[in-house]
This record gives C-alpha cells, sequence and structure tokens, in this order.
C-alpha cells in the first residue's frame, strides 16, 4: 500500500498560513500535527525563540540580526507549537529538546543554542537528523564556577550555613561550630578541566596541597600549577577535601558509589558543583551517616530541584545551593553574548567553533568509510585507556594501510572518530566532525596521519588502521611496541570491527562488549582459569585469542566479555601465579 499524505490550507486575513497534515505511515502510526507558518516575504529577518531567561547583552546582540520572541516556562506542548515559527532555539537547563521538537519544527528550526556547558537537554541524534545544528558556550562559566566552588569549600570547612541559621534561630552555638583549617590540607580535584584547573590555583593560594584525578589532562599543565596527576585510587586514598568537575558521562555516571566511599580517607569532605550524577546520592548518605564522609557541599543534584523530603538536602552536615555555579552578573552576560554569537554565525551560515553535532556527511563518503567509523573510535578508546594515570596524551598518530594514493581517501571523519574515542568518554564535548580538530587543539593533542602504502587493488578504502600514542607510560606494558609507543591496530571483518594488534603482538578479537588483555606465562590451563572465574562471575565470553612469542614463555590472551567483572573477578584473574599483567578495557 503506498503512503498518502493529506494536506488542508486556510489563509487568514492577517497572511497567515495554516497548513493541518496528516501523514500516512503504515509502519510508524502519528498523531494529526498542525504547522503554522507566516508568510513572509522576500529578505525578512529569522525568528530566534528565547526559552529560558537570557543577559540583556546577548538579546541585544540576537535583535540586530533576528526577530526575538523571549517566551518562557513553556510547557513541552506549548514549545512544540511554537517552534515551528522559528529558525532558532535558546535554551539553559531547564527546557528539553526532544525528538517532539525538532519534529514539529517540521524543518524550519536550523540551530538550537544551549546558553552553558551541558547538552543534556537537547536530543542530539533527533537534532542531526533533522538537519539542525546545536551550539553551546562552554567558556564564559568557568571563573564564575571555580569562584562558587571554593566558596563553598570554606563555607563548609568553617560551618558557615549551619553557624547561620542558628545564629538567626536565636543561638550562640561557639563550642557546636568549631571548623576546620584549609591550610596544609590536601584537596583532590576530579577533572582538570577549565574549572578544575581554576579550583586548583585558587586552592594553591589557601595554602592547600592540591592533587588531580583526570586521565586525559597534560601532566606538564599540572606541574605548572603546581599541582600532581594521580590515580583515582591515590586521591580516594589521601584527599582531605574532594572537589568534583568531571562531566556526566557513561565513564563517571555514580563514580562515587558505596565502593569508591569505602576507599576514601575517613573524615573526609566533598563539594561538588559539577554533575548530580556524578554521585550516587544514597551512598553518599549512608556515608554521612556513617561518618566517612564528614561534610558535602553540594550545588548540583540528580533531580533538580531536588524534592523537598530529600535526606541528603536536610542532612545537618550538608551545604545545599540551587545550581548557582553561573550565577553571578559577569557570567551571564558573557554566556549570554556567546550563545548569541553562536546562533547568529550560524544562522549566516557560518560553523560555529562551538558545534556539538555534524552536518550531513556527504552520502557516498559516509557509505564507503561507514565500515571504519566504529573501528577508529574503538581503537582511540582503547589506547587512551592503556595510557597510565599521570601521563598526559599529547601526541598521537593514526596511520592508515591502503592501496589508495594521498588524494584518493578523505580521512576526516576517521580522525574525528579517532579524537571522539580518545577525548569524549572523560570529557563533556561531544566530539564529531565539525568539532574534532578545534577539540583536539583547544586540549593540546596533536594528532598526525600517516598512510602506509601497500600494493594491490585501490578498490577497497582500507586494510588495517593503527593507533600509537607517543610519550607516555603503559598500564600494560605489552602495549608498548618497539617505537616505545602505545599501538593498537584494527581492521574491519565481515563489517565489524576486529583488534588486530597490541603493541607488537597479533591479537584477534572482535570489538564488541569489552576487552580483557593478559600477559602470561605460555602454559596449560590459563585459559581454563580465567574463564572459570568469568564463568563464575556470569561474564559471557564472546571472543578470545592467544598469541605466543614461543611455546613455553610468553603468551598475550585477549578476551571479549559482553559484561563488566566485578572488581574481585580481576583481582582473582590478576592473582593467577602465571598471569604477569592484565588489564580491562571499556568499551
Amino acid at each position: 500500500m503506498s503512503a498518502i499524505s493529506s494536506w488542508n490550507l486556510t489563509i487568514s486575513p492577517d497572511t497567515t498560513l495554516s497548513f493541518s497534515w496528516r501523514p500516512s505511515l503504515p509502519s510508524r502510526p502519528r498523531k494529526r500535527k498542525t504547522l503554522v507558518v507566516l508568510a513572509a516575504g522576500l529578505g525578512a529577518k529569522p525568528t530566534v525563540l528565547v526559552a529560558e531567561k537570557l543577559g540583556d547583552p546577548g538579546i541585544q546582540l540576537l535583535k540586530t540580526f533576528a526577530n526575538v520572541d523571549c517566551s518562557y516556562n513553556l510547557s513541552p506542548e506549548e514549545l512544540c507549537t511554537k517552534i515551528s515559527l522559528c529558525d532558532a532555539l535558546i535554551v539553559r537547563s531547564g527546557t528539553k529538546v526532544t525528538r517532539d521538537v525538532f519534529e514539529s519544527s517540521m524543518g524550519r528550526l536550523k540551530v538550537v543554542g544551549r546558553a552553558g556547558v551541558g547538552i543534556d537537554n537537547v536530543d542530539l541524534s533527533a537534532a542531526t537528523e533533522h538537519g539542525c545544528l546545536v551550539v553551546n558556550a562552554p567558556t564564559s562559566n568557568t571563573i564564575a564556577a571555580a569562584e562558587h566552588g571554593i566558596a563553598l569549600l570554606t563555607a563548609m570547612a568553617r560551618n558557615v550555613a549551619q553557624a547561620d541559621a542558628s545564629v538567626k534561630a536565636g543561638k550562640w552555638e561557639r563550642s557546636k561550630y568549631v571548623g576546620v583549617s584549609l591550610v596544609g590540607k590536601t584537596l583532590a580535584v576530579m577533572g582538570f578541566g577549565k574549572v578544575g584547573s581554576e579550583v586548583a590555583r585558587r586552592a594553591k593560594g589557601l595554602g592547600m596541597d592540591v592533587i588531580a584525578h583526570d586521565p586525559y589532562a597534560p601532566a606538564d599543565r599540572a606541574r605548572a600549577i603546581g599541582v600532581e596527576l594521580v590515580t583515582f585510587e591515590e586521591a580516594l586514598r589521601t584527599a582531605d577535601f574532594i572537589s568534583m568537575h568531571m562531566p556526566l558521562t557513561p565513564a563517571t555516571s555514580k563514580m562515587f558509589n558505596d565502593e569508591a566511599f569505602s576507599r576514601v580517607k575517613k573524615g573526609v569532605r566533598i563539594v561538588n558543583v559539577a554533575r548530580g550524577g556524578v554521585i550516587d546520592e544514597e551512598a553518599l548518605l549512608r556515608a554521612l551517616d556513617a561518618g566517612i564522609v564528614a561534610q558535602a557541599a553540594l550545588d548540583v543534584f540528580t533531580e533538580e530541584p531536588p524534592l523537598q523530603e530529600n535526606k541528603l538536602v536536610r542532612h545537618e552536615n550538608v551545604i545545599a545551593t540551587p545550581h548557582l555555579g553561573a550565577s553571578t552578573t559577569e557570567a551571564q552576560e558573557g554566556v549570554a553574548l556567546e550563545i548569541a554569537e553562536a546562533v547568529v554565525g550560524a544562522l549566516k551560515g557560518e560553523l560555529a567553533a562551538t558545534a556539538v553535532n555534524a552536518p550531513m556527511v556527504p552520502a557516498e563518503v559516509l557509505l564507503e568509510l561507514s565500515p571504519y567509523v566504529a573501528l577508529t573510535e574503538k581503537l582511540g578508546r582503547l589506547a587512551v585507556q592503556l595510557v597510565a594515570g599521570g601521563s598526559g596524551v599529547k601526541f598521537v598518530k593514526v596511520a592508515y594501510a591502503s592501496a589508495r594514493g594521498p588524494d584518493d581517501l578523505d580521512t576526516r571523519l576517521l580522525r574525528a572518530m579517532v579524537t571522539k574515542g580518545l577525548i569524549e568518554p572523560i570529557s563533556s564535548v561531544f566530539v564529531n566532525l565539525v568539532n574534532a580538530d578545534f577539540i583536539a587543539k583547544q586540549r593540546g593533542l596533536r594528532i598526525t596521519e600517516e598512510r602506509i602504502v601497500l600494493d594491490g587493488s585501490p578498490e577497497k578504502a582500507l586494510e588495517f588502521i593503527q593507533v600509537r600514542i607517543a610519550n607516555v607510560e603503559s598500564k600494560f606494558a605489552s602495549a608498548m611496541c618497539d617505537s616505545g609507543e602505545i599501538t593498537v591496530e584494527g581492521r574491519v571483518k565481515d563489517g565489524k570491527p576486529h583488534l588486530t594488534k597490541v603493541g607488537s603482538m597479533g591479537v584477534d578479537v572482535s570489538l564488541e562488549g569489552s576487552i580483557i588483555l593478559c600477559r602470561q606465562v605460555d602454559q596449560p590451563g590459563i585459559i581454563g582459569k580465567v574463564g572459570s572465574i568469568l564463568g563464575e562471575e556470569n561474564v559471557n565470553v564472546n571472543f578470545m585469542s592467544v598469541s605466543r612469542i614461543a611455546a613455553g614463555k610468553q603468551a598475550v590472551m585477549t578476551i571479549g566479555v559482553d559484561e563488566e567483572p566485578s572488581r574481585d573477578a580481576l583481582k582473582k584473574i590478576g592473582e593467577i601465579s602465571a598471569v604477569e599483567e592484565f588489564v580491562f578495557l571499556k568499551l
């Protein structure tokens, strides 16, 4: 049966055109929708809908180029109705820009601007499908967020909020609110990006010893501030104060959970001005009640605003503020200008440096390179996870083995996907063809590309791809090749990405789920022992390969697993006498 679409057209005296459209799509029934379009002459200004409060400097800049509609507190239904009249939409964190919004725009919406850093509230997949660019304002909030972090740190140490409430209640409890000094105490900054490094500078000025954990941060940048990069374990074990500044990603979601709190220094104090989801709030409440965590100062929560009965907010040893990290006059003006400039530029057809989703890739390029897109991203993810904590990633080489000539293969998309794999799991940015080079440069990451010229037919785009990281130490010594670089190599087999080399050792494992790499003495029974441990944990093994240097000497075992093994299971694998080193790599 062919699909039939029916249209009704009404023209009102004020030149408003009202279209009612009902498509017939047998595979996906849809509700009847109404599209309202204002008839406009050629050269008319675009319309920008500002759905949440934006600083006046930004509004004034928008008005020089577009018609500006400031409509706040719209319901989802109202937003979907209004969006068909708009070429651009600007939101903060409170408005959900869902797939329904993009569908309701019927293709008119060209750009969504998020006035801030995080874009959790924008459906990026739907935006890209509908050809809508998404931009954010990642720089203007930095100082404000850092200052608020320090404000909470000092207020918590001296019980400022609790003492204030006590005095206002008519009490005078000097002995109850004895605080702790910051001088000489160790602050662990979790996430050493723009905000984290600014917090570190200010904490050093308060006389604190500052350490930081960030898998990506360059060690020399940390040393320049007088900060030592450490592992996650060391940060938990030694910190008197912990300040959160990491993005909310699958890797950092509930990073501070019961297990993490069981390893912290007793009496630690915690500040969070990053994202609420990085802390398991129920686990934090248990740690506070048990005295493991002495105090917490929280500006962000998993659910905002938190429920009135939220026990964590009401805890006597918790200071809570309503997401004020960016709430200074200067920051609000800066964000307003930054996002207005990005939106206006996008409407003019300019490519914004803060774009967080890619434009459509030419069909012919995408068709040829699509089998290699997943491979390059996964190789980047594997390579960066092999870097030892404290090593700063600066130099990455990507080598493409092909019979094609240098001008016959466009590798920009593949380079972007390697960058995505290296950066995105530990960053709040979304890396794509639009912003990959900008993001890499911003983080001091130099990515060079090489061609390995092969004989043969150029019909196949690529034979294999190598990703090499130079001037770093490795968690898994066998991943270092003879040149002293961490090296991973892969190829596409039957349309699926496969890992084919780690260091100088050939392997063969499908890049599905996650991977365990083991270097062990080559002797009978090792495969069975590792398999038994994983089987007892109900961890399914999807691939396993063993490569050895020589019989009875050393071998590298590569195991693909569908589930993440528990900490205990990994510990048991490491305790097998023949296992010399191993590492778990999450894809």
